[in-house]
């Protein structure tokens, strides 16, 4: 029986930053108390690799490592996702199975970042790569990140051609998400990201939840609760407090990992350094930076309760 079936995947779930040491290389010690601060904040889930994790910068053997060092330090208290990048169907496959031997719930399948195709050829690459494992699988649809991506009806399509795809991680406005939850018939979770830009119209539309990296991490949980429980107006606070930091981070993709990872690492009292090449922040951006920060506060201590409990309740 699946520890976490996708039906009963919600809530915020954090992917991690590639955190690097002075030497570029990967961290152990800063990876590790980045997944224990995520877990202090009671997430819902854990994602190792993602855009956030500067996947295009690791080498395979580092993505992996990545995997082994998440699920390591989550042990199987909440849900744990591995994001699949590769250029091929065999490259994938490979990082798939690893995620497989390590216990991870489930995957999430980016396109293969090579050249532009049509709508039928990602579907026959995302359905090659999903058939061939037993794990639950995602697709990250994030065109304006990628370059690469599926309409809602084209999505439609490969959920009916491949069962085995019962999850969409998606990366866009609330209305373009909104318009994928109908076309889908609400038939799988459907998760956005966006750094939590309009968390709450998210859920209003029918999100099953958000996954993020952890600069605001705890606000979005936060508000996410307050949400479950019936009290928006409690969740539009929690959001209204992170969503300042939230559009500074997101301009782009360089810059969430630019100033989102330094705003995550400065609340989380941990070190940053880039591997090149990476976007330095100016003067202006660490004098708003140091703002954000000292606004928002420290990230909260691992505590002895531990997570919130990763699966919808029957209630």
């Amino acid at each position: 029986m699946q520890r976490f079936p996708p039906e009963d995947l919600h809530g915020i779930h954090a992917v991690v930053y590639a955190l690097f040491g002075a030497d570029e290389q990967l961290d152990r010690a800063a990876m590790r108390q980045q997944v224990q601060a995520c877990l202090a904040c009671g997430v819902h889930g854990m994602v190792a690799l993602g855009l956030a994790t500067e996947v295009s910068k690791l080498s395979e053997a580092e993505r992996r490592t990545v995997m082994d060092w998440v699920a390591e330090d989550t042990a199987g208290k909440v849900p744990l996702a591995c994001t699949i990048f590769g250029a091929s169907v065999a490259e994938q496959l490979a990082q798939v199975r690893h995620a497989q031997a390590l216990g991870a719930d489930w995957v999430i399948l980016q396109p293969p970042a090579v050249g532009t195709f049509g709508a039928a050829e990602y579907i026959r690459f995302f359905g090659r790569v999903a058939q061939a494992t037993h794990l639950p699988v995602a697709i990250q649809n994030a065109p304006a990140f990628l370059g690469r991506g599926l309409s809602a009806d084209e999505i439609r399509e490969l959920l009916l051609q491949h069962p085995n795809i019962r999850c969409i991680k998606g990366e866009g406005p609330v209305v373009e998400v909104a318009a994928l939850i109908e076309r889908t018939g609400g038939q799988v979770p459907v998760f956005n990201g966006r750094g939590g830009l309009e968390l709450i119209d998210n859920l209003r539309a029918g999100c099953r939840g958000m996954i993020l990296a952890p600069d605001c991490i705890d606000y979005a949980v936060r508000a996410y609760a307050a949400w479950r429980r019936g009290d928006a107006a409690q969740a539009e606070y929690e959001y209204a407090r992170m969503l300042p930091a939230a559009v500074f981070v997101m301009q782009g993709l360089e810059n969430l990992l630019c100033y989102g990872k330094r705003l995550f690492a400065a609340r989380a009292g941990i070190g940053v350094h880039d591997r090149s090449p990476a976007l330095h922040p100016t003067p202006v951006g660490q004098a708003m930076l140091a703002r954000f920060a000292q606004a928002l506060g420290p990230l909260p201590a691992q505590r002895a309760g531990g997570p919130q409990d990763a699966r919808i309740s029957s209630s």
